[in-house]
């Protein structure tokens, strides 16, 4: 791993806090907490789901997210996860998520696993990503936050994320790590493997549209999904359905 990667990451996440505000809780002195929900047929794939701020374990299990991906996916195992802010607080929550969650499941007999994440657990999928690079087999993203106005000021102001010119590599701080993120993203154009595994869903009504439409342009239009709603379950229930009608059945070849 670069000494970018390894600095980028852990800033990135400790930072969310303030970005973000009031989130639930968790004891990071404990194993990220999981709920494991069996596939209601022989299992092929893992689908590992990251919380939004907003919600805890219990209350992700309460929104039966689970059983809509299985609906579509029913080789699927899913693992609901609570990666809450206080994981991300710490510093190391795509460490933790790679040495606790993904790095296990990776020694299972599964041929795929996915990464989905909703608003700050979006990011977080992200995140993972840009640290473990080609360790997920596929995103799916609902609402993924990325961060503040500043630097998507900046993009657009530059014609777009593909005309932007990040400039050299900066020291990471406070003030610099979101242009660093939009960096990773704008490197996609380069990972034409990753752009090919990941899908992405967005309310038209939400607070996050806007920087969600400067990073779309990266993605295969047909994998991204904008329907009315805002930014809450009432959006993300029928945006994972949508989600998952994209890719099919079979999901891509690693």
């Amino acid at each position: 791993m670069n000494r970018c990667r390894r600095v980028l990451v852990p800033t990135l996440l400790a930072c969310l806090l303030v970005l973000v505000g009031c989130a639930a809780g968790g004891d990071v002195s404990k194993p990220v907490p999981t709920t494991f929900v069996a596939a209601p047929q022989p299992a092929h794939r893992l689908v590992v789901m990251l919380p939004g701020r907003g919600d805890s374990l219990q209350g992700l299990t309460d929104t039966g997210i689970a059983g809509i991906i299985q609906q579509r996916w029913p080789d699927a195992d899913v693992l609901l996860t609570g990666l809450t802010m206080p994981f991300y607080q710490q510093g190391r929550a795509a460490q933790r998520l790679h040495d606790e969650v993904i790095e296990p499941a990776r020694r299972k007999a599964y041929q795929q696993v996915w990464l989905a994440g909703i608003s700050l657990g979006g990011m977080g999928a992200l995140l993972y990503d840009i640290e473990y690079p080609d360790q997920i087999d596929g995103l799916l993203l609902l609402s993924p936050y990325l961060g503040e106005d500043a630097i998507h000021q900046q993009i657009r102001q530059a014609g777009g994320l593909a005309a932007w010119q990040a400039g050299p590599a900066q020291a990471l701080g406070p003030d610099t790590f979101q242009h660093e993120l939009w960096r990773s993203l704008q490197a996609w154009s380069g990972r034409p493997q990753r752009t090919a595994s990941t899908w992405l869903a967005y309310g038209a009504e939400e607070p996050f549209r806007a920087p969600i439409e400067l990073m779309t342009p990266m993605l295969p239009a047909d994998h991204v999904i904008m329907l009315p709603g805002k930014h809450n379950w009432k959006l993300w229930k029928p945006a994972m359905r949508a989600l998952l009608g994209q890719t099919g059945p079979e999901s891509p070849n690693k």
